[in-house]
């Protein structure tokens, strides 16, 4: 098991970013929540397989159309 915190900044907010992280940790059976900061970025904190966890910052880095990921911390 693995716990990561991912800090995604660019334009994440009012695109549907959070509800599309959310899917994709669903899909892959993890746990853990996504929010909005007040500084435009958007947290994740994700706890799972290594592999998925890979596999959700994989997705964050994509994001949703309409998004644009600057830079994931």
């Amino acid at each position: 098991m693995e716990a990561r915190r991912v800090l995604v900044s660019g334009r994440v907010q009012g695109v549907g970013f959070r509800y599309f992280v959310a899917g994709e940790a669903r899909a892959l059976g993890l746990a853990g929540f996504v929010r909005n900061l007040r500084d435009g970025r958007v947290e994740a904190e994700v706890c799972g397989p290594a592999d998925k966890v890979e596999a959700l910052i994989a997705a964050c880095r994509r994001g949703p159309p309409g998004s644009r990921v600057d830079g994931l911390k």
